[in-house]
């Protein structure tokens, strides 16, 4: 039961982070374009970031219980101790520093294109790098970085959907196709620095070909599926739905949106199976 509600709180932590983290992103790279979308993006990264330190915190304070195994670990100080000592007390510590920036550098007085929210949003991603498999690995000076660019392209692609929603909804039809296409000039050739920086960090990391079929390997190929049709949406946006939006019908609003959430959903999948697999799993394990 400790397990199932720590992976849950871990999986929608990610979720929210990364929502908060990418929604500062892409202020401060498309927030100028924005006009009548700004205030309800900027809220809502306001909101994910507010979301998340409630999670983060949850997430926490369960470590100590899944170290005693009962829900009645979350109150022995000394089990708490040990987690405030640890490398996940010091990455949560870090993610709450992170995701309070992004909260108050995204208050309307901050700008556009908020230098703390920008900060925030990599203290944020920074964080995972202090803890979990590639912090002990024996190449952790070569995966930090990999799992860094990994995380702040995730955090680009995916906090910036629903702010291309917001868009496509609230601004002019010409407004929002200038906007998703300024996105996907920078995304088509960011998007795929993900797959090519989570390759190398999993060559480094599974011992041999047999681990992908064990569960963390099994998981592994189910993100890259994943990957491969989010990769196959994001093109048909790019080619398809994103120029259709300058006729400025509503059926091509709606088939943009459309395929926005379908990615989104994706997203949060992929998101969710990285949760179970650093939660119970390890590249080692046979």
């Amino acid at each position: 039961m400790v397990d199932v509600l720590s992976v849950i709180l871990r999986a929608l932590s990610f979720v929210l982070l990364f929502q908060a983290a990418g929604v500062a992103i892409f202020l401060a790279v498309f927030g100028r374009r924005l006009a009548d979308s700004w205030n309800a993006v900027r809220l809502l990264g306001q909101g994910a970031a507010l979301a998340a330190v409630t999670l983060v915190a949850g997430h926490y304070a369960l470590e100590a219980a899944r170290m005693a195994g009962e829900l009645s670990g979350v109150w022995d100080p000394s089990l708490q101790g040990m987690m405030w000592h640890s490398s996940g007390g010091a990455a949560s510590i870090l993610r709450l520093v992170g995701l309070g920036l992004i909260a108050v550098g995204l208050q309307p007085t901050q700008g556009r294109g908020s230098k703390l929210a920008t900060l925030g949003a990599v203290l944020a991603c920074l964080a995972f790098t202090l803890t979990g498999h590639t912090a002990v690995a024996a190449h952790r000076e070569m995966l930090a970085p990999l799992l860094m660019i990994h995380l702040l392209v995730v955090a680009f692609w995916f906090g910036a959907l629903a702010p291309l929603y917001l868009a496509s909804s609230r601004e002019t039809s010409v407004r929002a196709c200038e906007i998703v296409e300024a996105f996907t000039g920078v995304a088509t050739w960011l998007v795929p620095v993900i797959l090519v920086a989570g390759v190398a960090m999993a060559v480094v990391l599974l011992p041999d070909l047999s681990a992908l079929r064990e569960p963390y390997g099994e998981l592994l190929i189910a993100k890259v599926v994943g990957f491969a049709a989010l990769m196959g949406l994001a093109a048909a946006n790019k080619w398809r739905l994103a120029p259709a939006l300058a006729a400025g019908t509503a059926e091509s609003g709606r088939r943009f949106r459309r395929a926005v959430a379908a990615e989104y959903v994706l997203i949060v999948g992929v998101l969710a199976v990285t949760a179970v697999m650093t939660t119970f799993f390890s590249p080692e394990a046979g």
